[in-house]
């Protein structure tokens, strides 16, 4: 009897945990570049959007997935403030932005897209997030791996349009 009692507090305990895990990651609702696109120009009010630039064989572009983007707190923020887009730097499929057409480029050992290679400025580099304005004008690429709590610092820093008022050094205190 003292056996399947314990086991049965060992076993609600462990689903009590499995379910705490669950409800704390959070998952965000990513978007395509075209749907994103298209709720920029007919939402009222639109959100500015986030690119989250990344290859299939990237392994800190799965780490900054599982511990950036599932982050709780992370994934809140992003999902209220910005149209969140995953773009594959080697994805296949023509993007229209701006009156033109960004294709798949044949290259080395595999290749790159054009439109991933315009919003990195040419530096293909993986990850490498982009956050543009409600207009979708460029405010910023931010090359590699973020933590959460950095990351957020930066997605603040645009999402509340702090970077209207103040330049990044000081808002970040590196400027000291």
């Amino acid at each position: 009897m003292k056996i399947s009692l314990f086991k049965s507090l060992i076993l609600g305990f462990t689903l009590f945990l499995a379910s705490a895990i669950t409800l704390s990651a959070q998952e965000v609702q990513w978007l395509s570049w075209d749907e994103a696109a298209q709720l920029a120009s007919t939402d009222e009010k639109p959100k500015k959007i986030f690119v989250d630039v990344y290859t299939d064989w990237c392994g800190w572009c799965k780490k900054m997935d599982k511990d950036t983007f599932q982050n709780a707190e992370v994934a809140e923020y992003m999902s209220k403030n910005f149209y969140m887009v995953k773009l594959d730097g080697e994805g296949k499929e023509p993007i229209e932005f701006k009156g033109k057409t960004y294709k798949f480029v044949p290259s080395g050992r595999k290749g790159y897209h054009e439109f991933a290679a315009a919003l990195l400025q040419g530096r293909l580099s993986y990850p490498t997030t982009i956050f543009l304005d409600e207009e979708m004008n460029m405010l910023s690429p931010v090359p590699g791996y973020q933590k959460p709590k950095p990351f957020l610092n930066i997605a603040k820093y645009f999402g509340d349009n702090i970077y209207k008022e103040k330049d990044w050094a000081t808002y970040s205190g590196e400027g000291k």
